[in-house]
C-alpha cells in the first residue's frame, strides 16, 4: 500500500482507495456484486489475481467483508463500505460532465452488456419471455454479437446465442451504443439518424429504448 506520510485524512483516505482499479472494485460491490466472478464482470480487463489482490486489501481496511455461502466466498461492504457511495456516485457525475472523450480501449462490449443486464426496468418488460440480440459493426467476431434475455423478472446476458428466438435484434457500432447508453446520445436520436437500427415487430422496436433505458449516469446534464 502506498504511503504518503501525512496524517492529513485526505492522504489516510487515498492510501486505501488510489491503488488502481480499487474504486472500480468498490463501485461493483455498490452496484450489487457479491460474487468473485460477478465482479470480474463488471471490471473485465482486470486480471483475477489482482482482483483477488484488491479484494484482500480492503477487507485488510476495514472495507469489504468476506463471508461463505453454499460454500463459496462472497464479498459485501462494511458500513466503512458502504459509505464510500457517494463519493463513487459524485466521481461518475464528475466523469460524465468533464471527461467525455472516449477512446477505442475504452469501448468494452463486456462492461456495456453488464451494466445492461443490472440496470434495464424489468417492470417494463413483457411477462413472457423476451430477448433482444445485439449485434456490434466493426468488433472482432468473439464479442460481436449478445443476446438479453428476460423472464419471470430474471435477467440473463450471453454472448452464445441461447436458442430462443429474438424478439428484436439491435445492430449498431459499439461506441454508438456505449454513447447511447452513456446519455451522449438520445435513443430518440440514435434512432432518428439510423445510428442504431432495429429489426422486429412495430411494438417492440418503439418500446426498446423503454425496455434497456439508459445508465443512471445518464441523466447527469453536461456543461
Amino acid at each position: 500500500m502506498t504511503t504518503y506520510g501525512q496524517f492529513c485524512p485526505v492522504a489516510k483516505a487515498m492510501e486505501v482507495l488510489d491503488e488502481r482499479w480499487t474504486l472500480l472494485v468498490v463501485r461493483e460491490l455498490l452496484a450489487g456484486s457479491t460474487r468473485f466472478n460477478e465482479l470480474r464482470r463488471g471490471v473485465p480487463k482486470m486480471s483475477p489475481a489482482l482482483l483477488a489482490k484488491r479484494l484482500r486489501s480492503l477487507e485488510r481496511a476495514g472495507v469489504v467483508r468476506r463471508y461463505e455461502a453454499d460454500d463459496h466466498p462472497g464479498y459485501r461492504l462494511t458500513q466503512a463500505g458502504e459509505e464510500l457511495r457517494p463519493l463513487v456516485e459524485s466521481l461518475g457525475a464528475w466523469g460524465t460532465r468533464w471527461v467525455g472523450g472516449l477512446g477505442e480501449a475504452d469501448l468494452d462490449p463486456h462492461l456495456l452488456m453488464w451494466d445492461m443486464r443490472r440496470t434495464v426496468p424489468v417492470n417494463a418488460w413483457p411477462r413472457e419471455r423476451t430477448v433482444v440480440a445485439f449485434r456490434f459493426d466493426g468488433v472482432s467476431a468473439p464479442v460481436a454479437h449478445w443476446w438479453l434475455v428476460v423472464r419471470d423478472g430474471e435477467v440473463d446476458i450471453c454472448d452464445y446465442d441461447p436458442g430462443y428466438e429474438a424478439t428484436v435484434t439491435v445492430s449498431a457500432a459499439l461506441r454508438t451504443l456505449v454513447r447511447v447508453w452513456r446519455g451522449d446520445l438520445s435513443w430518440q436520436m440514435a434512432l432518428r439518424g439510423e445510428a442504431v437500427s432495429l429489426d422486429g415487430p412495430a411494438e417492440a422496436r418503439r418500446d426498446l429504448p423503454v425496455w434497456l433505458g439508459q445508465s443512471p449516469l445518464a441523466v447527469v446534464p453536461r456543461p
